[in-house]
C-alpha cells in the first residue's frame, strides 16, 4: 500500500513535474561535488616525503570547508518540496492512514528522488574527471589518482540516500502527529534567543582554542580543524534566528505592501528563508579563510628546486578551486532553492493575484524577502570566519589588500549570484499564476 500511495503523490500536479526534478537536481549537485572533492583530498595520499602531512592537512581543511555546505544543501534537497507533499500527507492522515503508513510514503519518495539525483551526480563526477584531471599539484597533473574506488562511489550514494530518509522523517513529525495542525498551516514555532548564545559561546571556545598552545602539532591540528568545523556548523543554528529578529523587525515597520509581504514570507517560516541564503554564508565563510590564505602565499619566496617549490603556489590552487566549488554550489543553490519557493507557495501566490495583487509587486516581495537577510547572513558568517581565523593570521593578514580585495569579490558576486537567481526564477512564478486562472 505505501509503495502505490507514494507513486500516486509523486505523479505531477498542476506545477507538472518540475516539483519533483528540483530534488533530483539538488541531489545530483551534492553528489558530484562530495565525489570531486573527496576525490582531489584522497589523491594527496600518493605522496610519502615530508611535505605530504601538509597537503594532506589542508586537503582536510578544504573538505571541512566544502562538505558542511554540501550536507547543508543535501538536506535542504530533501525538503524542497515539503509543503506540496505535507498538505496531500496530511489530508491521507484526516482520511485515517496511519502514522507508518505516512511515514513510509515519505521515506519512500524521498529515497527514490534521492537515489536517482545520486546516480545522475556519479555521472557528473565521471563527466569533470578529465578536466579535473589536469589540475597540477607538486609540478604534475592529479591524473590516475583522481579516480575513487567503486566501493568509496557506493558508500558517497548510499551516504546521500540515507541523508535524504533521515530529512524526510524527521521533517514528518508535525503530520503524523497533528494533520490539522499541517491543513490549516498553524504558525510555526519561534526561533529560540538560546540559539544565539548557544553560537556565541561555540565560537568564543573555538576562539580560545586558536590561541591556546598545545604539546603536539597533532593535537593542535585537531583543534583548528575541530574549530572550523564548529564555525561552519554553527551557521546553520544561528542562522534562522537571525532571520528570524531581521523579519520581526522589517514586519514592524512595513510600511507598503511589497515589505509587508516580505517579511511575512520570512517569519512564515524562518528556517526556510535562511536556506535561501545559506549558500552565500556558508560562501562568506570559505572567502575570509581564501582571502587571508591569498594574502599568506603572495609575494612569498620559495625554494628554486625540491618539492618545496610549488608549495605557495599549490596552496593557492586549492583556495581558488575551494572557492570556484562553493560558488558552484552556491548558484545551483539560489537557483533550486528560489524555484522551490514559488512552487511551495503556488496557493498563496494564486490568492494574492486573485485579489488583484500586480505580478511585479509580488516579484519585488520576494526579492526583498531573499536581498534583506543575504546582506545580514553573509557579513555575520564572514564575521564568524574572521574571528577564528584571526588567532593564525593575525590582523595584517586578514585586512591585508589582497585578502579584502578577494573577500569583497567573493561576497559582491555572491550577492549578484543569488540577485540573478531571483531574476531567472520570475518565469516560474508566471507559469504559476497562469495555471490558477
Amino acid at each position: 500500500m505505501p509503495w502505490k500511495l507514494a507513486w500516486l503523490l509523486t505523479r505531477p500536479g498542476k506545477s507538472g513535474g518540475r516539483t519533483a526534478l528540483l530534488p533530483v537536481v539538488a541531489f545530483g549537485l551534492v553528489t558530484a561535488l562530495l565525489l570531486t572533492v573527496l576525490a582531489g583530498a584522497l589523491s594527496f595520499l600518493r605522496w610519502r616525503d615530508e611535505l605530504a602531512f601538509l597537503y594532506q592537512l589542508l586537503a582536510v581543511l578544504a573538505l571541512i570547508l566544502l562538505v558542511f555546505p554540501l550536507l547543508t544543501l543535501g538536506g535542504s534537497a530533501a525538503r524542497l518540496s515539503a509543503r506540496r507533499r505535507d498538505d496531500r500527507l496530511a489530508t491521507l492522515r484526516l482520511l485515517g492512514a496511519t502514522p507508518s503508513t505516512v511515514t513510509g510514503i515519505t521515506i519512500i519518495e524521498s529515497t527514490a528522488l534521492a537515489a536517482a539525483g545520486a546516480v545522475a551526480g556519479v555521472a557528473g563526477y565521471l563527466v569533470l574527471g578529465p578536466a579535473v584531471q589536469l589540475i597540477p599539484f607538486r609540478g604534475e597533473p592529479i591524473g590516475g589518482a583522481y579516480w575513487l574506488s567503486p566501493l568509496t562511489v557506493v558508500a558517497v550514494v548510499a551516504g546521500v540516500v540515507l541523508l535524504a530518509a533521515i530529512s524526510a522523517a524527521v521533517g514528518l513529525r508535525k503530520v503524523v502527529i497533528s494533520p490539522l495542525g499541517v491543513r490549516t498551516r498553524q504558525a510555526p514555532a519561534k526561533m529560540h534567543w538560546l540559539r544565539a548564545l548557544i553560537a556565541a559561546a561555540v565560537v568564543l571556545a573555538g576562539f580560545v582554542a586558536m590561541n591556546t598552545g598545545y604539546a603536539s602539532t597533532a593535537v593542535a591540528v585537531a583543534f583548528v580543524l575541530g574549530a572550523f568545523a564548529a564555525g561552519l556548523a554553527v551557521l546553520n543554528l544561528i542562522g534562522p534566528w537571525a532571520v528570524a529578529v531581521m523579519g520581526r523587525r522589517q514586519l514592524s515597520k512595513a510600511g507598503t505592501a511589497e515589505k509587508l509581504l516580505a517579511a511575512r514570507s520570512i517569519l512564515e517560516s524562518p528556517k526556510a528563508a535562511w536556506r535561501q541564503v545559506s549558500g552565500l554564508a556558508m560562501t562568506s565563510f570559505v572567502a575570509v579563510f581564501g582571502g587571508t590564505g591569498v594574502a599568506m602565499t603572495d609575494g612569498v619566496p620559495g625554494p628554486v628546486s625540491g618539492p618545496e617549490q610549488f608549495l605557495s603556489g599549490d596552496i593557492r590552487t586549492g583556495i581558488l578551486i575551494t572557492i570556484l566549488i562553493s560558488f558552484v554550489m552556491m548558484a545551483c543553490s539560489s537557483g533550486v532553492n528560489q524555484a522551490a519557493a514559488v512552487l511551495d507557495r503556488a496557493d498563496l501566490y494564486t490568492s494574492l493575484d486573485h485579489l488583484g495583487m500586480p505580478l511585479k509587486t509580488m516579484n519585488a516581495a520576494r526579492t526583498r524577502a531573499v536581498m534583506l537577510p543575504l546582506v545580514l547572513v553573509s557579513l555575520g558568517s564572514a564575521a564568524v570566519s574572521f574571528l577564528l581565523i584571526f588567532p593564525l593570521a593575525g590582523m595584517a593578514l586578514v585586512l591585508a589588500p589582497l585578502s579584502i580585495l578577494t573577500i569583497a569579490g567573493c561576497l559582491g558576486a555572491g550577492i549578484l549570484v543569488v540577485w540573478a537567481g531571483l531574476r531567472t526564477t520570475r518565469p516560474v512564478l508566471s507559469k504559476v499564476l497562469a495555471a490558477g486562472h
